[in-house]
């Protein structure tokens, strides 16, 4: 009796199902901006252009997506400087075109400096976009890494590296953290961005999670370091500005696919309509090594 109830719900509720179909309309192309300035280092902007949300993603696509020949310039308050085009070959079969530092006036590079604030400026076709960031003062900062056998694992050589954090007293402390492991690139964690609403002023001790690649699946394993492991753990400090960005893009990225995530707006920092961020870096370093 109880299979023929159940039949017969389903084929009630089966009969009242509908399709529905959903006619999207191409949304205008837009500028997508991705630059960054770093204690010490040069300014790095990259350009492309929007795609649809169902396009396949292919290294044509990728790379007819860059935009050239555009006007760039970084101010630091005191000096401009016009960047130049550059492009590397990548391993995925297409150049990755990116704007930096003029190598042919060696004479006055712009390296970002803590402590400081950027404009950026970008003229492109008959549009022009602004931006500024700040490097803040290196004033929160790893004081020291350590190690220990990661617990309730059959695996021995997994460990978990833990790090003590000095807070300076006052909030608007923002950080966003990336991990090395040996010869690697750096990347940043699954959640890489903290401010200091709880820590304020404090010294506290917080587990390390291993940065991953976000373009392919992060597996189990890949959430420890390994006996045998050189570890360098990159600490930048970063603005309300660079903090918002991330937070907000890493909520968006881990409720992709989730139907019942709530929409989330990614919030950038360049005018004029486009997508993406200018951001400041005021990083420091540490190292461990962890023995076999």
């Amino acid at each position: 009796m109880r299979s023929l109830i159940f039949i017969a719900t389903c084929l009630i509720l089966s009969a009242c199902e509908k399709n529905i179909d959903f006619k999207l309309h191409e949304s205008a192309e837009v500028l997508v901006v991705d630059a960054s300035i770093e204690n010490g280092k040069p300014p790095v902007v990259i350009l492309t252009k929007s795609f649809g949300f169902f396009s396949q993603v292919t290294p044509e696509l990728i790379s007819n997506a860059f935009i050239h020949d555009a006007e760039i310039y970084i101010s630091n308050g005191s000096s401009q400087h016009r960047l130049k085009e550059y492009h590397i070959d990548s391993s995925a079969g297409f150049r990755v075109y990116f704007y930096s530092n003029d190598s042919s006036d060696p004479i006055s590079p712009l390296l970002g400096e803590p402590d400081n604030s950027y404009q950026l400026k970008i003229k492109t076709g008959e549009k022009e976009y602004d931006a500024t960031t700040t490097i803040p003062a290196l004033e929160k900062k790893p004081d020291s890494l350590w190690w220990k056998t990661a617990p309730f694992n059959e695996d021995t050589n997994k460990v978990v590296i833990t790090v003590r954090v000095i807070d300076p007293p006052g909030l608007g402390n923002y950080i966003r953290y990336y991990t090395k492991k040996n010869s690697g690139p750096f990347l940043p964690g699954e959640n890489s961005v903290y401010d200091d609403q709880f820590v304020d002023g404090s010294t506290y001790a917080i587990p390390v999670e291993p940065g991953g690649d976000r373009n392919n699946k992060i597996k189990y394993e890949d959430n420890y370091f390994r006996k045998g492991d050189t570890v360098t753990l990159k600490m930048c400090n970063i603005d309300r500005a660079t903090y918002k960005f991330w937070s907000t893009m890493e909520f968006a990225y881990q409720g992709n696919g989730n139907p019942f995530a709530s929409p989330v707006k990614v919030v950038g920092n360049i005018s004029n309509g486009a997508l993406g961020a200018f951001c400041g870096y005021g990083a420091v370093y540490r190292t461990i090594i962890v023995p076999k």
